[in-house]
Order: C-alpha cells, then structure tokens, then sequence
C-alpha cells in the first residue's frame, strides 16, 4: 500500500499548479499527511500501554461504537449508529481485551465524493495517535474523492494538520420545541406534509435533484435511507418540488434535516410544520446557513444554540452560494 501512495495522491492533487494560495497550502498538508510511512496498514498499534487492533466496522461492533459515543456525551442511541453502519465503511481500533478505543467512518457518495464522520477517540487517549491513524486510513480509503467532514474543537487541529480547511461553522440548535405559528405561504408555492409512502417515484426523484443541487453531490442512496425512517415536508410550485424537510427519531428525541430551500423564507415554511409535530418534546436541528434571522426564529421556537462544529473540506468547496441550500443536516456525518 505504502509503494502506491503517490498514485493515490495524484487521483486527487490537481495537476494545475495555478491555485489560490489557501488551497496550495490545502494539498500541501494533504500530502504530507497521506504520504506519512507510520505502518498504518499494520492491525496492530500500541496506544499508550494498551496493545491494539484495528478492525473493519460491521453490524456487530454498533455496541461497541455506541459505548464510545457514549464515553464522548454523544447522544447516539443504537438505532442511530445502526443506520450509519448501513450507509458507511469504517474502522474501530480495540485494545487487548475488545474494548473500544477510537473509530472512524467514511460514507462515499457518487464516484467522487465521500463525507468522513462518527470519528471518536476516548478523551484519555485523543492525544496518543489512534485518532490521526484511523483517519489517516480512511483518506487512503476515499483516494480520488473530495471529503468533507464536521470538525469539533478537540479534532480541528487533526483535521488541519491533514489538509482540510474551514467552509462554514455548523450551529446545532436543540431544545424542547415551543408552539410555532404556521407560516404565512409563499406565493405561488405549497407546503405538503408526507409520510414515505405517500410520495410517488417522481416525487423521489425530484426530492434526489433538489438535493444534490444542494448538497453538491448525488447522494441519493444515502436519502433514500432517510425517506425510509422520516416524515416530512415539501414545497412545490408548478414545475414540481422546490425544496424539502425531513423529520426522524435520533438522540434524545428528533431531527430536522436534511433542509433544502432558497432562502430563509422558504426554509422556514418546510420546518416549521415538524416544529409544530415535535411541540413539547426535544427537538434538534443542525443548520450551516450563516443567517442570523434564520437561526432566531429556531431559539425563538425553543431550540437554543448549543454548540457549533466547523464544516472543513479537501478539494472543491461544493456549496453553492445562491440559489437552493441546505439549511438543516441529516447528521454531522452525513451533512
């Protein structure tokens, strides 16, 4: 594997030595990271005096990762991780006697894309190598994809030491959801609340094309996993679907996400619909959309800011700038 790294470096590194300065710093990293021989194709690492092994996530280490989210105050229940395991490949490091001590995911996308996520280190060990090992591994693993990833604060110097730099901070608002006013309509735009199986093929098809337009990528198979859990929202006009609103169990109560809509306006026309579904219980809702009104009208209907996360890339920034976006994630891990 270690003979083959340069290849792997040129399926990604433009040939174009004409780039800005901050994405020539980007490859830079990039292939001083990649490129770094530390045996990481060995199974076998020493993590402090703990002798470890590195094995391929399956359906039957979910106990183990949700033991590490667990560990992290992370609010993934099984089912969560479950549906992750589905959409993603991945790595969980385990000491000598099977207990977890790092993972990593990849969730690939398309031919030339890939989200990284459910990246977790117990804290006493998150300055001991495994973290930078696992994601090392899962870079070689996308060769060839843009990647994209949420980035907390304990991971963001990793991240940046392997070449990712910021798009955009993710603010995750969540709380016990107050009683939201139905929105005045947008003219010449509907509103429709569905369950999966009331949406036709076309439907489907539509909600998959607003989407990547989006989310700047086809990551339709991931989507179709999410119809099959959510409820949600449409906005259609004349022409078909305009934007779309997806709500499902996750954590400590349920998800808004993925949102897709123009602008505010819009946006908050397909949330607030869920919002008014999950009126007394906890709600969360994770949005990269700089919007000062937007993100006000969430506390305003209960749903605090609680955090924030950075949204890092490498390779091409795929977040369009105008016209529809997404204004709520699936997860971090999924975007």
């Amino acid at each position: 594997m270690q003979d083959d790294i340069p290849a792997l470096i040129s399926k990604i590194v433009p040939a174009n030595s004409q780039i800005a300065p901050l994405e020539a710093e980007m490859w830079k990293r990039y292939d001083r990271f990649i490129s770094r021989r530390t045996g990481d194709e060995d199974p076998h690492l020493q993590v402090d005096s703990y002798h470890a092994t590195i094995e391929p996530i399956d359906a039957d280490k979910i106990p183990l990762i949700h033991e590490l989210t667990v560990g992290v105050l992370w609010p993934h229940r099984p089912a969560d991780i479950q549906l992750f395991e589905k959409l993603g490949d991945g790595y969980l490091a385990l000491d000598e006697i099977g207990r977890p001590l790092g993972s990593a995911m990849s969730f690939k996308m398309a031919d030339d894309f890939a989200m990284l996520g459910m990246m977790v280190t117990q804290p006493r060990l998150q300055e001991r190598g495994t973290g930078q090992r696992l994601l090392r591994r899962m870079m070689r693993d996308c060769a060839g994809r843009d990647l994209r990833l949420s980035a907390t604060r304990s991971g963001y110097r990793l991240y940046e030491s392997a070449g990712f730099v910021p798009v955009a901070t993710i603010w995750q608002h969540q709380g016990i959801a107050h009683r939201v006013e139905t929105p005045t309509p947008v003219l010449g735009l509907t509103t429709e609340r569905f369950d999966v199986h009331q949406l036709s093929e076309e439907d489907v098809a539509q909600i998959y094309a607003v989407d990547r337009t989006a989310f700047g990528a086809d990551r339709s198979d991931t989507i179709r996993a999410l119809l099959g859990v959510s409820s949600g929202t449409v906005l259609r006009d004349v022409t078909g679907i305009r934007g779309y609103a997806l709500l499902r169990k996750f954590g400590r109560g349920k998800v808004i996400g993925p949102v897709v809509a123009e602008d505010d306006q819009t946006a908050w026309q397909l949330a607030a619909p869920l919002l008014q579904e999950c009126e007394g219980t906890f709600a969360r809702f994770d949005t990269p959309v700089q919007s000062d009104a937007f993100r006000a009208q969430l506390t305003n209907a209960g749903l605090e800011l609680f955090s924030s996360v950075t949204e890092m890339r490498i390779g091409t920034d795929r977040r369009p700038k105008d016209g529809l976006q997404t204004f709520g994630l699936a997860a971090h891990s999924l975007g």
